[in-house]
């Protein structure tokens, strides 16, 4: 048996959220142990902040396999050795397929740079410029089969400001991602999370910690 809780990230890209969960790890925030980052891009900057932090770095490029039920063979096949609690998705640009969202349903969680239901899908910032909407942010949730769409564990608004394009206010959003999501990883490993149905509910205290 384990001793440790662990999980393992997917990111594509530059990897700030990656980097700000490892951030919480290393100083004690979340109580548990990256074990590995998984990229389909091998030129993703996440692989070298993976490297900075002595995080094993793994790459299962789309590009590598015939079709994307065999790339989705290799990673799950990938993510089951490390066996991990978690599985996280930290600006992970590609939509995942039935098996591997049932096979960690539960323990699957993204990231998306809006308030969900709202301006689902990509460039999340320009629909919310566009649609005029005064209040903005992102949404933590429980990964399912229908995309943005599961469970929302946290939430974070910021305002939108005159003058603002899809660029500036998703680097007011990321502020806020930066946030929310160690906090949503750390309630996850506290035992604090219980879905029932869409909701999910957050207990004031991990089960552990009952008497």
């Amino acid at each position: 048996m384990k001793a440790e809780k662990t999980f393992v990230v997917l990111a594509s890209g530059r990897g700030s959220n990656f980097q700000a969960i490892i951030d919480r790890v290393s100083d004690g925030y979340i109580s548990a142990v990256c074990t590995a980052l998984i990229t389909d891009n091998p030129d993703a900057y996440a692989i070298e902040r993976a490297r900075d932090a002595g995080i094993p770095g793994e790459v299962v490029s789309f590009r590598s396999f015939a079709d994307k039920q065999s790339y989705e063979s290799a990673l799950i096949a990938t993510i089951q050795k490390y066996n991990p609690d978690l599985v996280v998705l930290a600006g992970y640009m590609r939509i995942l397929g039935s098996e591997i969202v049932r096979r960690y349903s539960g323990r699957m969680v993204n990231i998306h740079p809006s308030l969900l239901p709202s301006f689902a899908g990509l460039h999340a910032q320009d629909q919310a410029i566009q649609y005029g909407v005064k209040v903005a942010g992102c949404t933590v949730h429980f990964v399912t089969e229908d995309m943005d769409a599961g469970p929302v564990i946290i939430q974070r608004t910021v305002p939108v400001l005159e003058g603002d394009d899809g660029d500036i206010l998703a680097e007011r959003i990321l502020v806020e991602e930066h946030k929310a999501f160690p906090e949503a990883i750390r309630l996850f490993f506290e035992e604090r999370l219980r879905i029932e149905g869409r909701v999910v509910r957050i207990s004031s205290s991990s089960p552990s910690r009952c008497d």
